[in-house]
């Protein structure tokens, strides 16, 4: 049986712990001690030495978009918030373990793509879970945001869940968008991309180690999150986790009567905004990086959100792409290509300098050295609770 998450609990198997303000990643506390020397006996010492580690999965092609599997740490040049860093840490082992998380849109503008949807992703798991400790789960999002598989390395359990995608899910006959009729849920009544991002990253992969990546199906318009699109964003990069995204484009033409601009109440991010609170980076100003406090401006009357550009910017910020399926581009093809990204990623390390101690946001800039070279990777973390 699948368990709801809502923003009141995850019915199973975990609980959601609203924040505020979200927890660390990258700043693992290394306990070093240090025995005072002397004639006498004496207490032993220890020191606490907070060292914060910076990690990022990075992908590299050449002028002709092939991907660049030889490099070295030398290869690169690193900047954080203007300031060369040095690259401590290099690891082009493609055998570290991975995380996956396939996050499916079955709102009713996606209705019609999910048996392709549901194919391809099942291909897709098959082909990435090689090594015994491989894991993956599975999330859909609709009027809610269901989690059909927590994390595991079966993929009898992960078939099973996927044959769940696109049905009908059960819920209190109070909710607002519940049909009335012996409780079943029939998605449309909403679209909640934010929170189904933030939750993935906040809830499941923040606990986990070593390369992670959320591969989201959606047209990217969202309706009735909690969530805005920033915290989502953050959420991503406190975690540490490269977002793919692969864009159908929904039957509504994207947008619907709102915009997209989530009709549910905002929470701890300042008021919401459009679509939510603020840019990474962008002082606190709006969609996308734009002036003032509360996040923005919020869209006119009959404005439509390009979900296409919302996803772009989801991805790029975390470090991952966003693919269209169009007639030369199938889902399968899609998917092929992300799994060649994942397997070829360097993944490099490195321990901020001192004028980094600062919480907040801080911006990366990773080039490679060598000419007609893209580099692909997360552009800031952010440090401090």
């Amino acid at each position: 049986m699948s368990a709801l998450v809502q923003f009141g609990a995850f019915i199973t198997p975990m609980t959601i712990r609203r924040r505020y303000s979200l927890s660390v990643l990258l700043a693992p506390l290394l306990t070093l001690p240090l025995f005072a020397q002397s004639q006498t006996p004496a207490p032993t010492e220890t020191l606490q030495v907070n060292v914060k580690v910076v990690t990022m999965a990075v992908t590299v092609r050449d002028k002709h978009g092939a991907i660049v599997p030889n490099l070295t740490k030398d290869d690169f040049s690193l900047t954080e918030d203007g300031r060369p860093q040095v690259i401590k840490y290099f690891n082009h082992d493609t055998n570290l373990p991975l995380t996956l998380g396939l996050l499916v849109d079955t709102s009713m503008s996606q209705r019609n793509v999910l048996d392709s949807e549901r194919s391809a992703s099942q291909h897709f798991l098959d082909q990435m879970m090689t090594n015994a400790h491989d894991r993956a789960f599975l999330i859909q999002f609709a009027g809610e945001v269901d989690l059909l598989a927590d994390i595991t390395a079966d993929k009898g359990k992960l078939s099973a869940a996927m044959d769940q995608i696109g049905a009908p899910q059960f819920s209190n006959a109070s909710d607002p968008q519940d049909t009335g009729s012996g409780g079943a849920r029939h998605f449309g009544g909403g679209t909640t991309l934010y929170d189904a991002i933030y939750l993935a990253s906040d809830e499941i992969m923040k606990k986990q180690p070593d390369r992670k990546a959320l591969i989201v199906l959606t047209d990217g318009v969202d309706r009735g999150s909690k969530e805005s699109l920033f915290s989502s964003i953050e959420s991503a990069q406190r975690a540490n986790t490269v977002v793919y995204a692969i864009y159908f484009k929904g039957e509504e033409g994207g947008g619907g009567n709102n915009g997209g601009y989530p009709s549910h109440r905002h929470i701890g991010m300042g008021g919401g905004g459009y679509p939510g609170g603020g840019y990474p980076g962008g002082g606190g100003g709006g969609w996308p990086g734009g002036g003032g406090g509360g996040g923005g401006q919020r869209p006119t009357e009959g404005s439509r959100i390009d979900g296409k550009k919302v996803l772009e910017q989801i991805c790029t910020e975390t470090g991952g792409r966003m693919f269209e399926v169009d007639k030369k581009n199938s889902v399968d093809q899609i998917y092929a290509t992300i799994a060649d990204e994942l397997r070829a990623q360097y993944m490099l390390g490195y321990t901020p300098d001192k004028q980094s101690t600062d919480s907040g946001y801080h911006k990366i800039t990773l080039t490679a050295k060598q000419k007609d070279l893209t580099v692909q990777t997360r552009q800031g973390y952010y440090a401090g609770d």
